[in-house]
C-alpha cells in the first residue's frame, strides 16, 4: 500500500491552480496530411453521413471553400434535392400579418369576431376600418332613410351592437394612465 505523501491543500480543492491535474489531455490532430495542428473543426466526409473529418480552423476553411453538396448529382436531382430539403415558413403566411399586442393576435373574441363578419371585415383590421364600414352600413339601414322597413330595423339594431361590441373593446385595450 503506498504511503500518504503531505499535501498542501488542506482539504481546499480550490487552492491548486486551475488545469494543473496530473492527467494527461488527448489532443485530436488535424486530419490533413502533414498538418500537426489540432484538429478541433469537424466536417463532413459526404452528404448525409455521420462520419466526419477534424481539421484546423485553416485547413477547414481550405476544405468548406471547395466543398459542393450536390456533386455527383444531375441538375434535376441536385434541385429535388434542395426542394426536400429546404424549410419554408409556408405555414405561417396566413398569420405573418400579426404584430406584438396588436389587433388580429389572438386576443379578440368570440363576439368582436362576429361582430367583424357582420361588417365583413378581417381579424386584423384597424378600428377606423370598423368605423367606416360601421358609418355605411348605418346610413344603408337607417330607420329615418327607410321607414316601415322593419328588416332594416333589425338590421341597424344589430350593426349598433356590433359596433359597441367593437368600440368597447377597443378602449379596453388602449392603455389610459389613471388619475
Amino acid at each position: 500500500m503506498a504511503r500518504a505523501t503531505r499535501t498542501d491543500n488542506w482539504g481546499f480543492p480550490r487552492w491548486g491552480g486551475y488545469g494543473s491535474s496530473r492527467e494527461a489531455t488527448t489532443v485530436r490532430l488535424c486530419d490533413r496530411h502533414g498538418c500537426t495542428e489540432k484538429g478541433d473543426c469537424p466536417a463532413p466526409k459526404s452528404p448525409n453521413s455521420p462520419e466526419r473529418w477534424y481539421f484546423c480552423q485553416e485547413h477547414a476553411g481550405e476544405y468548406n471553400r471547395g466543398w459542393n453538396y450536390f456533386e455527383g448529382l444531375t441538375a434535376e436531382e441536385a434541385a429535388e434535392r434542395e426542394a426536400a430539403e429546404t424549410r419554408t415558413a409556408e405555414g405561417y403566411t396566413a398569420s405573418k400579418h400579426n404584430a406584438w399586442a396588436g389587433p388580429g393576435d389572438g386576443s379578440r373574441s368570440r363576439d368582436e369576431m362576429r361582430a367583424l363578419d357582420l361588417f365583413d371585415l378581417e381579424p386584423d383590421c384597424s378600428f377606423d376600418q370598423v368605423r367606416t364600414a360601421w358609418r355605411k352600413m348605418a346610413k344603408e339601414n337607417h330607420p329615418d332613410l327607410r321607414p316601415g322597413d322593419a328588416e332594416a330595423a333589425k338590421r341597424f339594431q344589430a350593426i349598433q351592437a356590433a359596433y359597441d361590441v367593437l368600440r368597447v373593446a377597443e378602449e379596453e385595450r388602449e392603455w389610459k394612465p389613471t388619475a
